[in-house]
């Protein structure tokens, strides 16, 4: 008796999605919600748990290809874990009888193995972000399975071995002066990606307003109180958090900021929900701090640590990456030093900030040097103004500059 495995709900409005990776091939043994395989969405990965136990049965559907909420992509056998796992093992032991002398299968064996089984997406997305080889990492999972764990401490304990063997690696196997092309299929979050940003410029009249703020005195309140809030909170204080507090001050003065259009409506928000775009291995995604209005500095640096956390291991759940009135990109932790970010629909406005460089200002008369942020606002003049564009800046730039600012609601 078998039972099919279908492909589960995958979200408000999502019908379809790619399927990434078969986790489990035929044969092997399985257990009751155990991840088989992974699908790829607009939006984020997600495993597809086993149903049942049993012994993985024959795939429907390859790797690559789409389908649908309810479709049978495998099926699981019945069976147990104790018949199907020594398989692979008999299969083993007989190769290095067959091959050469001992030292050199004993020491091919483990990477082997490691190589042949299956990762998670998470564990996947872990290791192409770290560099790390995991067919030279021992698994401490299930069935000999690689952890988000075992790829960290394999980064701590040799982060200088990993280097020297990808620089090497591309010396041998590609010739001087050779010219080499490699087609790649674009992920489903990559082509969503494409077509929005795409569709933003063709149906929004963009326009971007820039400004420069001094950040003299976020710096110096952020180092004065760093340690006692990390020590209360359990939490890094960063910038975000004083931005998102200047923006959800802006954002009441300016409210159409904070809006979108819908059809021939213009719909106003009395909340701030902050999409903030985190960079993850696939691309940039966009979680969203609801509520980012109401809640204390605290709050904000606790939800945006956790979703970068979430972006780096690709464990993002549909309802992180829903809803959102406004965006704040921060491409200065990559070192940019200006740029035009392009709105995510059906928002209006998104906040892009840089990188803090120490630049001459005049204050007072004077040339003094101080340490200044490019601020740049990009937003759809069909619904935003240039004035209000203009204000809503100017309001974010002086709360930076004056931090007393987002406690006083001036």
């Amino acid at each position: 008796m078998s039972t099919e495995v279908k492909v589960p709900v995958l979200g408000e409005s999502i019908t379809e999605a790619t399927l990434g990776q078969w986790l489990k091939k035929p044969g092997e043994a399985v257990a009751a919600d155990e991840p088989i395989a992974s699908l790829e969405t607009d939006k984020v990965a997600i495993e597809v748990p086993a149903p049942v136990a049993g012994i993985m049965g024959a795939y429907s559907v390859e790797e690559g290809a789409t389908v649908n909420v309810g479709a049978v992509i495998a099926s699981i056998e019945e069976g147990s874990a104790g018949t199907a796992a020594p398989a692979p093992a008999a299969s083993a032991a007989p190769q290095p009888v067959a091959t050469t002398p001992a030292p050199v299968p004993a020491a091919a064996a483990p990477a082997a193995e490691a190589s042949d089984l299956p990762l998670s997406p998470a564990v996947r997305r872990l290791v192409l972000e770290l560099g790390i080889d995991p067919s030279k990492i021992k698994g401490t999972g299930k069935d000999g399975r690689l952890t988000k764990e075992d790829v960290v401490a394999a980064a701590k304990v040799a982060p200088a071995e990993s280097s020297p063997s990808a620089e090497a690696a591309p010396a041998k196997a590609v010739p001087a002066g050779a010219r080499q092309e490699e087609r790649v299929k674009m992920t489903r979050l990559r082509q969503t990606i494409a077509k929005r940003l795409k569709s933003a410029q063709e149906t929004a009249a963009l326009l971007t307003t820039f400004n420069d703020c001094d950040m003299s005195e976020v710096i110096a309140t952020r180092d004065k109180y760093k340690e006692l809030f990390e020590k209360k909170h359990g939490v890094r204080l960063g910038f975000m958090g004083f931005f998102t507090k200047a923006v959800a001050l802006a954002a009441r003065d300016v409210p159409s900021v904070n809006a979108q259009i819908e059809g021939d409506e213009i719909v106003y928000h009395n909340y701030l929900d902050v999409s903030v775009a985190v960079s993850a291995p696939n691309g940039l995604v966009v979680p969203v701090v609801r509520n980012a209005d109401a809640m204390s500095f605290a709050e904000i640096e606790k939800a945006i640590a956790d979703f970068g956390a979430k972006a780096k291991t690709g464990s993002l759940t549909m309802d992180d990456m829903t809803g959102g009135t406004f965006t704040i990109s921060n491409g200065g932790v990559f070192g940019s030093l200006m740029s035009t970010p392009i709105i995510n629909p059906p928002q209006s406005a998104v906040l892009g900030l840089h990188r803090i460089e120490d630049r001459p200002v005049v204050r007072n008369g004077a040339v003094v040097v101080r340490p200044m942020m490019y601020l740049a606002l990009s937003y759809d003049h069909r619904l935003i103004d240039g004035r209000e564009a203009v204000t809503f800046l100017k309001i974010v730039k002086e709360a930076i500059e004056d931090p007393a600012r987002l406690l006083i609601d001036l």
